[in-house]
């Protein structure tokens, strides 16, 4: 077994464990930032895994994904806050 798959085997269970705080999370920024975690170690699987595959393209992929999830994540926080997307600020 590779120092590569070791380390894809290491990504697969944290993510795995942020599967559960995400599900199990008391509040639902618990949950937003665990699926956040989630993203961030599924980035850097497909890194490990293109590098693996002798695959560089997948960098590509995993730029991409990373900042998906990034937006994403703050699309989510916003909304969750202001209970709209087009909101700049609250009115008093």
């Amino acid at each position: 077994m590779t120092v590569f798959a070791i380390g894809a085997l290491g990504l697969l269970v944290a993510m795995s464990l942020a599967m559960v705080r995400a599900l199990l999370g008391p509040t639902i920024y618990d949950r937003i930032m665990a699926l956040n975690m989630f993203g961030t170690k599924t980035v850097l699987l497909i890194a490990v895994l293109g590098f693996v595959a002798g695959r560089p393209e997948f960098l590509d992929l995993a730029l991409l994904y990373a900042l998906m999830n990034f937006i994403g994540t703050i699309a989510v926080l916003k909304y969750v806050r202001y209970r709209d997307l087009g909101q700049t600020r609250i009115d008093p």
